[in-house]
């Protein structure tokens, strides 16, 4: 069953009326709605690309939210062969959250790190909701090791809300943890590509997504807070998340002409939970091109592109 946003409200009606006359058609074959039914998925289309193109930040915020959009594990399995996943960060345990591992992406040997927050209240609460601890951190930064160590490209995929802020990961050096990982991301000699699929917030996001390149879908947020955070924060009234977001500057397209990312994925009309393998074809179309460009630079070269490319950002303000 679709699960319709509430500024998705028109299109819902218009696709509920689509349903009952199907049904009625399939109960009575004397019954003719096929005029019926095309008019009505006109309408529908067409009040899609209407709402859908002029989406404000929070709606966007909602769009990469959405429950049913593709997580790590869709673009994993459908981007690369021969997954070998990685556990534990030989310190603490295994974080669910942060899924790890080796592959081939279209042939080439690659790590990959990324975020998983799950797609049922099972896996879920097994994933953390995406929200890493420090052994998630520290287990990244293992394989970043191994990747550099071996000479593999990195791919990271960006999907969560934060880095867990339980007592238990405070305890454990969570902030510690991120800033390891984000001091790795910018050491290692291969080359970072990252793409932010849905949420990437905070420095539980830029922890694994310091790379070489950047790229956002294009209802994905990248922010230093959740816009609920930063409304608590700033006017202690976390229902003014809608005007949070606008001034935060969460899109994709903000983000772009800020030079904090350095290209958008477009989406399908209605968001990527509404055509699941064209996005993600598209995301591996962009890595593949990517990897192709920067798989001439030397080691060096890509560690210094990197850290140079962090120090400029907000220069041109």
């Amino acid at each position: 069953m679709h699960h319709y946003l509430d500024f998705e409200k028109p299109i819902s009606d218009l696709e509920g009326k689509i349903h009952e006359l199907k049904k009625i058609a399939s109960e009575d074959e004397s019954i003719d709605t096929a005029d019926e039914i095309e008019r009505l998925e006109v309408r529908s289309r067409d009040a899609m690309a209407d709402i859908y193109s002029k989406l404000n930040p929070w709606q966007k915020t909602q769009v990469a939210r959405h429950p049913q959009r593709p997580h790590f594990t869709d673009y994993a399995s459908a981007l690369f062969t021969e997954f070998t996943p990685l556990a534990g960060d030989r310190k603490f345990g295994n974080d669910e959250a942060i899924q790890t591992g080796f592959a081939r992406f279209r042939g080439t040997p690659v790590a990959i790190i990324g975020q998983e927050k799950g797609n049922d209240t099972k896996s879920r609460i097994k994933h953390n909701f995406g929200s890493a601890r420090p052994e998630g951190y520290r287990k990244a930064i293992r394989v970043m090791e191994m990747a550099d160590r071996f000479g593999l490209p990195l791919i990271t995929l960006i999907d969560t809300a934060g880095a867990y802020p339980g007592i238990g990961a405070e305890e454990r050096g969570q902030a510690e943890a991120i800033a390891r990982s984000t001091e790795m991301c910018l050491n290692v000699r291969v080359p970072i590509i990252s793409v932010v699929l849905g949420e990437g917030g905070s420095g539980g996001a830029i922890a694994i997504a310091t790379g070489n390149r950047v790229y956002m879908l294009e209802h994905a947020i990248y922010s230093v807070i959740s816009p609920e955070g930063a409304a608590s924060i700033l006017w202690r009234d976390s229902t003014r998340a809608k005007e949070a977001a606008t001034n935060m500057k969460i899109t994709a397209e903000d983000l772009k002409s800020l030079g904090v990312i350095d290209g958008i994925i477009p989406e399908p009309v209605g968001g990527a939970h509404r055509d699941p393998q064209g996005v993600i074809d598209r995301t591996g179309t962009i890595i593949a091109d990517t990897l192709k460009e920067l798989s001439a630079r030397t080691g060096d070269q890509l560690r210094s592109d990197r850290r140079q490319k962090y120090l400029s950002i907000g220069r041109q303000l």
